[in-house]
């Protein structure tokens, strides 16, 4: 089976990019204390095929892109990634962007960025998912950060804290 094309992000309309990420911020909303939610687009006919939210207080490694991830396989099977777009509310850290990589994922779209979540208070490991794909020479996949961060932004800065 010949390789599937890597997705070009860039040509994807800003407004296709937009409508994908307020899905993920729906999934976000299930947990207003971690607001990290992602859903997983086919990139040929922009179909929804999975969905998910932080479930860290169950399992410190059900980040939203694991539980999506997750859910990708229980749906679909361990098939298909390279025709496929991640979208995110965070900027995914080492262990999510990693999992992206080795799925094969075909590109990755996220919000708010590692950085702002460090500034807002979150915890992270600061190495950005950008360097994380630069370390993976194999991966072919496309990088795009920023989509409806002014919204996100503000949903991890006015999160209730415990």
């Amino acid at each position: 089976m010949a390789p599937v094309p890597p997705i070009d992000l860039q040509a994807i309309p800003p407004a296709t990019h937009e409508r994908f990420m307020r899905l993920a911020i729906e999934q976000a909303r299930r947990n207003p204390a971690f607001p990290f939610g992602a859903v997983i687009v086919r990139a040929a006919d922009l179909q929804l095929m999975a969905e998910g939210a932080n479930e860290g207080s169950r399992n410190p490694t059900l980040h939203g892109e694991m539980r999506t991830i997750q859910d990708y396989v229980e749906r679909h099977g361990n098939q298909g990634w390279g025709e496929t777009i991640l979208y995110t509310t965070g900027e995914p850290c080492p262990m999510c962007m990693s999992a992206i990589v080795w799925a094969g994922i075909g590109g990755v779209v996220w919000a708010t960025s590692i950085a702002t979540l460090k500034r807002v208070g979150f915890d992270q490991v600061d190495i950005a998912s950008p360097a994380v794909a630069a370390a993976a020479p194999f991966w072919r996949g496309g990088i795009l950060g920023g989509v409806l961060a002014a919204e996100t932004d503000r949903m991890f800065e006015t999160r209730p804290r415990s």
